[in-house]
C-alpha cells in the first residue's frame, strides 16, 4: 500500500456570504461534512467557521481531486440542512471555495 499525507486548509462561504450558519445548525452541519468526508476516505482535521463562512484542515487521497471532494461535501451538506432540518430558509453556499 502506498503512503501518502496530503493536507489542505479549505475556505469556502454560503451564498452572498449570507449568516446562514447560525448557532442552532453549527454543530449538526460540521458532523455532517465530518460524516461525509470519511465516507469519501478523507479525514477531517479541524472544521470550524463564522456565520457566513467555514474552514476545513483536511486529508484527501491523491485518488481524488480536491474539486470534486469539495463539490460533494458541499453539496451533500446543503442538501442534508435543506431537507433533514426543516429551516425557515434556503441553506446555499456560494460558488467555488479557497484553498
Amino acid at each position: 500500500m502506498a503512503f501518502w499525507r496530503l493536507y489542505y486548509h479549505l475556505v469556502w462561504a454560503t451564498q452572498n456570504r449570507e449568516p446562514l450558519i447560525k448557532p442552532e445548525i453549527e454543530k449538526r452541519l460540521y458532523a455532517y461534512i465530518v460524516h461525509k468526508a470519511s465516507e469519501l476516505e478523507c479525514f477531517v482535521y479541524a472544521i470550524n467557521g463564522w456565520y457566513d463562512h467555514l474552514h476545513l484542515i483536511i486529508a484527501i487521497p491523491p485518488k481524488y481531486a480536491v474539486a470534486d471532494v469539495v463539490k460533494r461535501l458541499k453539496g451533500a451538506s446543503s442538501h442534508d440542512l435543506n431537507h433533514g432540518v426543516g429551516l425557515d430558509y434556503e441553506f446555499v453556499w456560494q460558488r467555488g471555495y479557497g484553498p
